[in-house]
């Protein structure tokens, strides 16, 4: 394992772009088999997911054996990505970007967001997930054209997916080879589902399954079998060198000492969308971290505050439902004044009640809002929004990068205009163009946030929790 510099990041770390033309190109695929292929060759691996996606980047985590962290440059400012990318590849031997979408798409013509942008940014080399299904010659058209659109833009090689046999290998490698000069690093044939569940892939949380483990096993077999692992490695050593670590804008600070509040975060298989920067950046900020699951436990430990992050809590909605002492006790907390934020699966466990084919379960009833489901997204893509009305969190005025995805929707709402605090300039939000439901000290937003992206939310948390802390010390003296 490469041992971290002491002040600077004096050299490149190895590393590679897994890009596509489009999404459901084998990315996800690709990026896992490589990681775990050269985990299992003793590297360390330190792995990245561009843009705010979490399902992908708990496969790469559970593959790498570490954390995920999201390069976003929607939600995250040019500094801190390059720090960010800085400070996790300290002590990595290998660093793997898997992008989204197809190499330049982005969210308008200018392509600043684009995967592309982030390989130029980091100086690293790019390779090209092609799915080869019914195509030959046409690819090499299609590798030129993507060398051509940005010169700026390394493609290092190419990986050929979905490949109908060996002599279509054959054509579709010299093609692109004698055409644009880009090397095929390797190519995996049509595979079977009953070997791995290709289908899953970017669809389902590795926390939800116990065929995660042996899916990332069979991938790396199809690595191993499959891909060029030794000019992949010769590839990442190109990555140019990105300068002093000390000069970068740091993507960490230094914890506070003293008394430090306890934020609780619900992380089960019902609440798993967290980004490892927003509960680092708790951390940072003074708290200590107790995780609690309202699936396995049936009371709230002490708090000063609550974390509730997305998810799935429609697949768990009758076990939910059934923790009623779990229920009451948040319930009970939320009215005494314990500042809560959640986002998405969070808001919808704060509601009255989830209304879903088999029926309608109960939950905590903090909210006014009882939320179905629709088999398309009702919410999808980033989001711009402006906070204009007094909330716990955010200043008013303030704008917020986030993003949204989610099925459900609100059927009834049983509260007032006031307590939805954001104006949606981009998205959908919770109702009629708006999004964050306060009441007292909880905040639910369909919005997710980045903390790299929006640093004030973490000390916000940590400050209200502090104050709560001390009014319960208060009170609890006065007895």
């Amino acid at each position: 394992m490469k041992q971290a510099p002491e002040n600077q990041h004096s050299q490149a770390t190895p590393g590679v772009v897994v890009a596509a033309l489009r999404g459901g190109s084998g990315k996800t695929i690709f990026s896992v088999g490589i990681i775990a292929a050269l985990r299992r060759l003793g590297k360390a691996i330190a792995p990245f997911k561009k843009g705010p996606d979490y399902i992908d980047a708990g496969w790469l985590a559970l593959a790498a054996g570490r954390p995920c962290y999201n390069l976003d440059s929607f939600l995250i400012d040019p500094d801190t990505l390059l720090a960010s990318y800085l400070t996790h590849t300290q002590t990595a031997d290998f660093a793997l970007i898997e992008g989204n979408r197809g190499l330049y798409d982005c969210i308008n013509t200018e392509g600043k967001t684009s995967t592309a942008e982030l390989a130029k940014l980091l100086g690293l080399p790019v390779i090209l997930c092609i799915d080869a299904t019914k195509t030959t010659r046409t690819m090499a058209a299609v590798v030129g054209g993507i060398t051509a659109f940005d010169p700026d833009v390394r493609i290092g090689g190419v990986v050929l997916n979905r490949v109908a046999g060996e002599r279509h290998r054959g054509i579709l490698t010299r093609s692109i080879e004698e055409y644009t000069g880009i090397p095929v690093l390797g190519a995996v044939p049509k595979l079977r589902e009953q070997r791995f569940p290709e289908r899953h892939m970017g669809l389902v949380p590795t926390p939800e399954h116990s065929w995660a483990k042996p899916a990332i096993d069979a991938i790396q077999e199809v690595a191993e079998a499959h891909l060029d692992l030794k000019r992949i490695l010769q590839l990442a050593e190109t990555a140019s060198p990105l300068g002093d670590l000390a000069a970068a804008k740091s993507a960490e600070t230094s914890a506070p000492s003293g008394n430090r509040p306890v934020i609780g975060i619900l992380r089960d298989a019902a609440f798993q969308f967290y980004y490892p920067e927003n509960l680092e950046a708790l951390e940072a900020a003074g708290a200590r971290l107790v995780f609690t699951s309202p699936l396995t436990a049936a009371h709230l430990p002490p708090l000063d505050a609550l974390y509730i992050g997305g998810g799935f809590p429609e697949t768990h909605a009758r076990a939910l439902e059934a923790n009623v002492s779990f229920k009451t006790e948040l319930r009970a907390l939320a009215e005494q004044g314990l500042p809560i934020y959640a986002e998405c699966g969070g808001l919808m466990y704060l509601g009255e009640r989830l209304v879903l084919a088999e029926g309608a379960f109960e939950m905590t009833g903090v909210l006014p809002a009882v939320f179905g489901f629709s088999k398309r997204p009702q919410g999808h893509g980033y989001t711009i929004v402006q906070v204009d009305r007094p909330n716990p969190f955010y200043a008013p005025g303030s704008t917020l990068l986030g993003h949204e995805f989610h099925y459900s929707s609100v059927k009834a709402w049983h509260g007032s205009a006031e307590q939805l605090a954001f104006r949606m300039e981009r998205g959908t939000g919770v109702l009629d163009g708006r999004d964050g439901v306060c009441h007292k000290n909880v905040l639910a937003t369909y919005t997710h946030i980045h903390a790299l992206g929006t640093p004030s939310w973490a000390t916000a948390l940590v400050s209200k929790a502090l104050a709560f802390k001390a009014i319960r010390g208060k009170v609890a003296g006065n007895k």
